[in-house]
């Protein structure tokens, strides 16, 4: 039987692109920040940030991995496409990656990118910049946001039994779960989602944090069946980067640890169910920061794994894949929009 992928040249693995070495960071940063209000003094803290593991952002070996992963997995299923990679903000830039393909011949692309939630920062920019950068004659349908997709939420699953289990074993009977995502500002979050989208109680509105909160709750329902019962758990942001002025999502991370600590919780497990991969958020902000921060409190902590390359996350990614090319609907054209230029109307896919 034909794939309904056969009506594609190539698949995109479109990312959000990091430094390779030292002399990348700043370069980068630039490329991340432009016409962004983020205080100087920021760029300078998240620059030391890469400076500490080299200049070399986890995220490219990450995306490397994925995408032999996504071969492998279209191999195995008798699919015969080609996977290329391309990222917004570093090499390889997202236009050169469209250039190429075009001037090879391509003329239908399907782009799946490493951000599952929606928002504006996490799906509808990547949109405008395929869309900016897209040669004539290319086109280029896009996969919608993931993290409700089964494969998704098993690969976190397993990474927080995981975690759990290394507590346990270290004389923690009952762990605390603490779901972590990146913090993204108040009204990008109100924004998030198709027009509308419902405020769910105990969430600022819209269907950043609403995703969020349903991943964790499906991924809780797992815990119940292992244990019998529901552990406590909470949720944290990390990665706040804008000014002091503008409010974003909280509580930060490891304000959230002091909390536990002050209550007299032993144990936390620390779970980035917000992102696809390691990245910088995830091995500075978690590994470093929240862990220094956990160890003065006294408080026993184990970071749970990002979905990666996790069988149940590559499979379900090419089952998303096939299901956008046989029904390729993207989302609403005023879906997730900038916060400062709010959508009127909502119009039917792109």
């Amino acid at each position: 039987m034909t794939s309904p992928l056969s009506r594609y040249d190539a698949v995109l693995l479109l990312s959000f692109g990091g430094p390779e070495h030292q002399q990348d960071v700043v370069p980068f940063l630039r490329n991340v920040t432009r016409g962004k209000d983020i205080p100087e003094a920021r760029l300078a803290i998240v620059g030391e940030h890469y400076r500490r593991f080299g200049g070399r952002s986890p995220i490219n070996d990450q995306n490397r991995a994925l995408l032999a992963a996504l071969r492998s997995e279209l191999a195995a299923r008798r699919i015969d496409i080609p996977v290329v990679w391309g990222n917004r903000n570093w090499a390889p830039y997202v236009a050169d990656v469209l250039a190429d393909l075009a001037t090879r011949g391509a003329r239908r692309v399907l782009a799946v990118t490493t951000s599952a939630y929606p928002s504006y920062s996490g799906c509808r920019q990547y949109l405008a910049d395929v869309d900016r950068h897209c040669p004539p004659g290319l086109r280029v349908d896009t996969v919608r946001p993931y993290a409700l997709d089964d494969g998704f939420v098993t690969a976190n699953l397993d990474a927080i039994r995981a975690a759990r289990a290394a507590l346990v074993a270290q004389g923690h009977p009952d762990p605390y779960v603490l779901f972590v995502t990146h913090s993204i500002p108040l009204a990008m979050a109100r924004t998030s989602g198709p027009a509308g989208s419902p405020e769910r109680e105990g969430n600022p509105g819209g269907a950043y944090v609403g995703t969020l909160q349903t991943v964790a709750e499906r991924i809780l329902a797992g815990l119940r069946t292992d244990a019998g019962g529901v552990p406590a758990h909470g949720i944290g942001y990390c990665s706040r980067s804008g000014p002091a002025a503008v409010p974003w999502l909280e509580p930060d991370v490891r304000d959230a640890l002091r909390s536990l600590a002050a209550r007299g919780v032993p144990a936390v497990v620390v779970a980035p169910i917000g992102f696809v991969s390691d990245h910088m958020e995830v091995v500075y902000d978690l590994d470093v920061e929240a862990a220094a921060t956990a160890r003065e409190l006294g408080l026993a902590m184990c970071r749970a794994a990002t979905a990666g390359t996790h069988p149940a996350f590559v499979a379900g990614l090419v089952d998303r894949l096939i299901a956008t090319a046989a029904d390729p609907v993207g989302c609403p054209t005023g879906c997730c929009p900038r916060p400062d230029r709010p959508a009127r109307t909502v119009a039917p896919g792109r």
